[in-house]
């Protein structure tokens, strides 16, 4: 560990990690770059934006067996929001990064053995590359802006420095490729984790969170529209864009000032059935419905449905889907589906088929998301079912994604909206009232036979019933 004196300010600077080379000084938020022979001062940088990460400078885990300490953070910006990548240092002095997107965490260390041939601008959503024993495949293509940043680092930054990556994925291992210095690109692999599997210590609370980002940092609240002064529930931090529901301005938030990004269009207003604002309790953690957008297949305007962007503090997004067939609930998957050809995908031991594939556009959105969300975004989309489990891959021109959604019970819905479900719900079709129908109908047809039948007869038409109505309510238990 080595302390110098702050150019700026003559605070102390401390540098755990001899592989470190500059630091940004807490105090004046000098940024000091340490050489063999002296400290220089390089300028200000920037603040970082205190977002919704329960990270922090000194949070602590243990990563396969080794305990480390987060030591620094730099914070990305690209036009449709931002990250944060913590730098990370293990008791046995190797170094890491540990990298906080809209609550999905990754691990990853760097490979200098690892030498790929591929180009940045060659490199697109959804191709694959063999690397490191494993084939790969692109998730994220970006480049960002670094904004701020905090604590000691093992480069030069500043604000403005630019860093262009691409992301990919194969299961739960990771791979980042970064094309951001002159000479050979540098290769970072490890997986996709969870605070729970890091074990992390340290980590910011809900207290934390207001005292160091504002008193509605991880809390849901409202902000006047910049354009019109409409109210519009968000949660400052963890929301980088919304959409005004009164005037349709499009609106940045993910810095600490709002701005217009564009005027609002006239649009036609679309029936969502749940009402922003509202919020609800989801397995012991309380949501805030945050955003809500329509959207519809291109080739089939009329095929279209709703998707529910809701916030738990310390818990993420989660997402409710109402299509003309019913509920679902959805998540974004951080372990990646194996792809093994066109037809079908694995994940965790099962198998699901390949049913629909279609190109999927924005008609309509209103609130708060987490990008930057707008009318007439496509997406190309499949999906795989097995039994009541639909996993999707969306894929754009910068990124790629697999969700997997289950459906929702009717009743789940209506306890949670309860009166703020201000429209007609669409109810799953139920096999039992298929079958009702199907024995109705014969009713109607058999009538005056069975008024002449005999008593035998009454006995084999109720074990026909039976064989129609029995395996209905067996199917409905199963959905």
């Amino acid at each position: 560990m080595q302390h110098v004196a702050c150019p700026g300010c003559g605070a102390q600077v401390e540098f755990k990690s001899p592989a470190s080379v500059m630091a940004v000084c807490e105090y004046c938020k000098t940024t000091v770059l340490k050489d063999a022979e002296s400290v220089q001062n390089l300028g200000k940088m920037a603040e970082v934006i205190e977002d919704y990460t329960p990270l922090q400078i000194g949070t602590s885990g243990v990563f396969e067996g080794r305990s480390f300490a987060l030591v620094g953070r730099i914070q990305l910006r690209y036009p449709d929001g931002f990250w944060n990548e913590w730098y990370a240092l293990f008791d046995d002095g190797q170094a890491g990064w540990l990298a906080d997107a809209s609550n999905q965490f990754t691990f990853t260390f760097e490979k200098p053995d690892i030498a790929p041939t591929v180009e940045f601008a060659q490199i697109r959503p959804g191709m694959t590359l063999a690397l490191a024993g494993d084939t790969f495949t692109a998730s994220d293509v970006r480049t960002a802006r670094c904004t701020a940043g905090q604590g000691e680092l093992p480069f030069k930054v500043g604000p403005g420095w630019e860093a262009r990556v691409a992301d990919f994925r194969c299961a739960a291992r990771f791979l980042t490729l970064d094309f951001s210095e002159e000479g050979p690109v540098r290769a970072y692999v490890g997986r996709a984790v969870t605070l729970a599997d890091l074990k992390a210590q340290l980590l910011r609370d809900a207290g934390e969170i207001s005292d160091t980002a504002g008193a509605l940092k991880g809390k849901v609240g409202q902000l006047a529209c910049p354009a019109c002064g409409s109210p519009v529930h968000y949660s400052p931090g963890m929301t980088s864009h919304f959409i005004c529901p009164s005037c349709h301005a499009s609106v940045d938030v993910s810095s600490s000032t709002a701005v217009v990004l564009a005027a609002g269009q006239k649009l036609a207003a679309a029936p969502f059935t749940l009402e922003l604002g509202t919020s609800i309790n989801v397995d012991g953690t309380s949501y805030t419905l945050l955003g809500a957008l329509r959207r519809a297949e291109v080739q089939d305007p009329s095929s279209s449905w709703s998707e529910y962007l809701l916030y738990g503090a310390g818990r993420g997004f989660i997402w409710l889907v109402e299509t003309s067939e019913g509920w679902q609930r959805t998540e974004v998957l951080n372990e990646w589906p194996a792809w093994p050809d066109a037809e079908h995908a694995q994940l965790q031991g099962r198998t699901y088929r390949r049913f629909a594939s279609y190109a999927a556009q924005v008609t309509y959105a209103l609130g708060a998301f987490n990008w930057r969300v707008a009318v007439g975004e496509t997406a190309q989309v499949a999906e795989f079912r097995d039994g009541q489990v639909t996993l999707a891959v969306e894929a754009t021109s910068e990124e790629m994604g697999w969700s997997r959604s289950r459906q929702l019970p009717l009743d789940q819905v209506r306890a949670w909206f309860g009166e703020s479900v201000h429209a007609e719900i669409h109810e799953h079709p139920s096999y039992r009232r298929t079958a009702r129908l199907i024995l109705i109908g014969l009713m109607v047809v058999n009538a005056i036979p069975l008024l002449l039948a005999t008593g035998s007869t009454f006995f084999f038409v109720i074990i026909a019933a039976l064989a129609i109505y029995l395996p209905a309510l067996i199917l409905d238990k199963m959905d």
